[in-house]
């Protein structure tokens, strides 16, 4: 049967597309402008969005099972909440959705709290459900970068509690997985929740240091207090959306996103190999800069 993704533009689709297609899982987009988008040669590609109720009932036509990933908006929840209705609607009981670390803790954090509402429609609605809680994303870094190369400083509020930092690699290969598991069982499988964490948990001074030894020059830690941050996301972002990150970052300076014992194990059991680090990362994002200055 054929597996619905949203967000197939994004960093985190783009790789579950490409993960599913080369696990021969037949594919379909859901996309606003599809002349703007390059899929892989047999992906089907669907025009509209998750507030469009027409073009959603149009792209759940034939669909077996969805991949749910909801963009930072306004009104992420009810796009959450449209989509889910609409899935179930059309049949659709089996999801892989994307929520975050910790989402039933951080209700002060918008987008966490708007995840968790969705987790809990899918839990009370019965689906046959994988939710995926990913901590902070390795990629973010390259929002960054630029202070980290050209100011010797990393900006970012994580603070000394620790955070165990995943690649979005990561993250896709698990979700196409756990579609292709769901979307092939012969039976409705037991929803259950995983936490996508990465190889190592890491602090502030942990991540300078590395991009120290990197570099080959002092990288220093910017500290904890998240205020310079949310003032330097406002000036390209939404005010808004910089609120969210400032507080988001508050949480990472207060408790952290510490994995639970046998996250990291489970994970690579899941993948049959080991989790992409921090440290390749860097190093990867430091030789390209060097290659194109």
């Amino acid at each position: 049967m054929t597996i619905l993704v949203t967000g197939a533009t994004g960093r985190v689709g783009q790789h579950v597309v490409d993960q599913l297609v080369n696990r021969g899982a037949n594919v379909r987009v859901l996309t606003r402008d599809p002349s703007k988008v390059t899929f892989p040669d047999g992906v089907e590609v669907a025009k509209g969005d998750l507030l469009d109720i027409e073009s959603l009932r149009n792209a759940f036509s034939g669909i077996n099972s969805l991949f749910l990933l909801n963009a930072v908006t306004g009104d992420e929840f009810t796009q959450a909440l449209i989509t889910l209705n609409i899935a179930r609607e059309a049949g659709v009981e089996r999801v892989v959705y994307l929520s975050v670390f910790d989402a039933d803790k951080a209700v002060n954090v918008p987008h966490f709290a708007v995840k968790y509402g969705a987790e809990r429609m899918l839990e009370q609605m019965g689906f046959s459900a994988t939710i995926l809680r990913p901590v902070y994303f390795i990629d973010n870094e390259q929002m960054i970068s630029d202070v980290i190369f050209n100011y010797g400083v990393y900006p970012m509020p994580i603070g000394s509690k620790g955070i165990a930092m995943v690649d979005v690699r990561d993250i896709a290969e698990v979700a196409a997985i756990e579609l292709i598991r769901r979307d092939q069982a012969l039976k409705i499988l037991p929803a259950e929740t995983i936490n996508v964490v990465g190889p190592d948990t890491l602090t502030g001074a942990d991540v300078a240091a590395i991009w120290s030894e990197i570099l080959g020059r002092t990288i220093n830690y910017g500290g904890d207090d998240p205020s310079e941050f949310e003032q330097n996301m406002a000036t390209f972002m939404p005010k808004w959306t910089a609120y969210e990150m400032r507080l988001m970052a508050e949480r990472y300076v207060s408790e952290g996103m510490l994995p639970q014992s046998g996250d990291v194990e489970r994970l690579t059991r899941i993948l049959g190999r080991p989790l992409h680090s921090y440290r390749n990362f860097a190093a990867t994002l430091a030789s390209q800069t060097t290659a194109k200055a």
